[in-house]
């Protein structure tokens, strides 16, 4: 497939154009500073582009089989920069044509398993609580997905970590898995690369979780 990511220099971005190259797959990779950008391959090309810039970005989603986001803040000063920069991947990929997105939110902005433990629903509201402005933010960023024209897929971990790609994780169309406190970022890019091609996850969030 042609794949273009977006956030590539970030904790799943990277993950993502590192086992999408391994996969075979040819990527196009869109940041702002290159250098930042550590994985190498012959199929991966590298576009500086400015992403505030809908027609900037066209170029780069045209053709895609599909495009995957993990665009976001790294900070809660950082809130409100998923909006803002998904709005214009949408533009971008509207004006092209392209129409298969998977992007990256959070837990939080799901549902909640009603049968979820007493204390994942307490420590869910301290954390919603300490991190209002992100989840407002991504909250937003998936009413643009639903309001736009393409076969979007908002996939939805909980607290991130450091770990290599096991393949070993749940998933839940239009849910989350119930006491699922931890993903690894390596194990969201691959969730969300083994989603690209599966209709069931189209137009809906997806909680992934160990």
């Amino acid at each position: 497939m042609k794949l273009t990511v977006f956030g590539a220099t970030g904790g799943i971005g990277q993950e993502i154009v590192r086992q999408a190259l391994a996969a075979g797959h040819e990527v196009t990779a869109v940041v702002r500073d290159p250098a930042r950008l550590t994985v190498t391959g012959e199929r991966l090309e590298v576009v500086r582009a400015d992403l505030s810039d809908p027609e900037s970005l066209r170029p780069a989603v045209a053709g895609r089989d599909a495009v995957l986001s993990g665009l976001g803040a790294r900070r809660r000063a950082d809130a409100g920069i998923a909006t803002t920069l998904t709005r214009s991947v949408l533009r971008a990929m509207e004006t092209a044509g392209t129409r298969r997105l998977l992007v990256v939110s959070a837990a939080p902005v799901g549902p909640t398993p009603e049968d979820s433990p007493l204390v994942d629903r307490l420590g869910e509201k301290l954390i919603g609580a300490l991190l209002k402005n992100i989840y407002v933010d991504l909250t937003a960023m998936e009413a643009e997905l639903a309001s736009s024209a393409t076969d979007w897929t908002s996939v939805r971990p909980p607290r991130l970590q450091n770990k290599p790609v096991t393949g070993v994780y749940r998933t839940v169309v239009g849910g989350f898995p119930r006491a699922g406190r931890f993903a690894g970022r390596a194990d969201v890019a691959h969730a969300m690369l083994a989603m690209v091609n599966d209709p069931a996850t189209v137009k809906q969030g997806v909680g992934v979780a160990y």
